[in-house]
């Protein structure tokens, strides 16, 4: 079966010397502030209102060490933010210790600046809906270990690229303030993250929503259609620690990281590509849902239901206990491909087992080892499964699966699908999966099919992201 990839490739190199005084609302208004110095910069900035926008002129700026570019007290407004925004994308260069310095001040955005500083960029608990957006982030790899922290509400995090780390550090941070509360409403989405290479075992991430402490709060972020190619930093390319996050439509591919559930609960993983690298998803935790992902091509472990250290994570816990791993209950783990890994589905054997999860109208192919390799686990429900390939099927249960041929084929982005004789189709039977659509976008509608994708012959919404879907040039 042939299908049309939706997203046009983007001519990246003409849209770069695109000015952003006429892309980014359009054309050019009286509210306009040209500057091209560090000191009419700040001075600008100290008389914005809502509405303007200062023009930054190409060229390199390195601010003086002990200084910063402050935005204090400048509220724009949702319909008029104050944008600082370079002339051309990545055409003005921020050096030095510190760039901008953010402090009680909402609906501000920053667009299409090349970061070359060495001290971390803070977006602070006091500011509220601040906006990164069409930058390039590559700080100084002797500097802070942490690139961006947020802490505020209602942060955007769009068409950025965040590439080039050789040592430990994290690309985003987010936190919050106190202890234990996490920041509202984060959206990370568009945003191309490369080439983390951190030989390290641990602390190498490019995102992490939120750490041990904060595990039991709910973010309710959204990571969404986010490319990560050569994330090698770290087990882990998204790491969430708290609760109450969306983590969709992003492709990580030939990256060692994957994305890790590691505390907190009520998570959804969804229509997430994860191709050629090592590890795929591993979750920890109570009440998540893994729909519609695509794991392929897997060195490591394609998915795995994390047993525990302790059974759940509790308010009264000491901070050991709190580090340590809440083993996966009640998780649903539906529709999901997972296709030549050389681990499919795994458990673990840590002395609190995974409970009552439920696995079903998943596609396994293989042909190394087993299909199948859980743990302990009590009260799992497995249910219209289908396993193909030399692998052997493992200890999924008996009547929880059928063996068939899934009578796959490539589709132009490589991805396997599929075919028209596929037994997949109309074979789920989970009834309260309410899963609506495929990890194309196709509509599943009341017969569904086994796997990740629902067979179509149309156009699918959505495919496996390349470097021209995201970043500073991306629609």
């Amino acid at each position: 079966m042939q299908r049309r990839t939706f997203l046009r490739s983007t001519a990246v190199a003409a849209l770069a010397a695109v000015p952003l005084t006429t892309s980014l609302t359009g054309s050019a208004s009286a509210a306009d502030v040209p500057v091209s110095s560090l000191a009419a910069l700040q001075s600008a900035i100290n008389a914005a209102a809502p509405g303007d926008r200062i023009v930054v002129a190409d060229g390199t700026y390195t601010v003086p060490s002990g200084s910063a570019l402050a935005i204090t007290g400048k509220n724009g407004t949702e319909a008029a933010p104050i944008t600082i925004v370079s002339q051309s994308r990545g055409g003005a260069v921020l050096r030095g210790e510190r760039g901008f310095a953010l402090s009680g001040s909402s609906h501000i955005t920053l667009s299409g600046f090349s970061f070359r500083q060495s001290t971390t960029l803070e977006i602070p608990a006091d500011c509220s809906a601040i906006r990164l957006t069409r930058n390039d982030f590559q700080f100084a790899d002797s500097g802070d270990p942490y690139w961006v922290v947020v802490r505020a509400d209602d942060t955007k995090i769009d068409r950025n690229h965040f590439h080039d780390k050789t040592t430990a550090g994290i690309f985003i941070v987010v936190d919050g303030p106190g202890t234990t509360a996490m920041a509202q409403n984060l959206h990370i989405f568009r945003n191309h993250f490369s080439d983390h290479s951190f030989t390290g075992s641990n602390g190498g991430e490019p995102i992490r929503l939120g750490v041990s402490g904060r595990a039991l709060s709910g973010a309710h972020a959204v990571v969404e259609y986010n490319l990560f190619e050569r994330c090698d930093g770290d087990p882990e390319a998204i790491s969430v620690k708290s609760s109450d996050n969306t983590i969709r439509y992003n492709t990580v591919r030939d990256s060692r990281g994957g994305i890790v559930l590691r505390h907190g609960n009520r998570s959804t993983v969804e229509g997430n590509y994860l191709i050629g690298g090592t590890d795929g998803v591993r979750i920890y935790g109570n009440d998540h849902r893994i729909v519609n992902n695509h794991l392929s091509g897997l060195s490591g472990r394609a998915l795995v239901v994390g047993s525990g250290t302790t059974r759940d994570h509790h308010a009264g816990e000491t901070e050991d206990e709190r580090r340590g791993n809440d083993a996966c209950d009640r998780a649903v783990i539906v529709h999901n491909s997972m296709i030549g890994n050389t681990g499919t589905l795994s458990g673990e054997t840590r002395t609190f087992e995974p409970q009552d999860v439920v696995v079903a109208d998943n596609l396994l192919v293989g042909d190394a080892g087993s299909l199948v390799e859980m743990g302990a686990n009590s009260g799992f429900t497995w249910q219209s499964n289908l396993l193909w390939g030399a692998a052997a099927n493992g200890n999924i249960p008996t009547g929880g699966f059928t063996r068939a041929d899934p009578r796959l084929a490539p589709g132009t982005d490589g991805v396997m699908r599929l075919t028209s004789t596929s037994p997949a189709i109309g074979a789920a039977t989970l009834s309260s999966a309410a899963v609506a659509d495929d990890i194309d976008g196709d509509l599943r509608g009341s017969t569904r099919d086994i796997g990740a994708d629902e067979y179509a012959t149309g156009t699918p919404l959505r495919r496996p992201l390349t470097a021209a879907d995201v970043g500073p040039n991306a629609a």
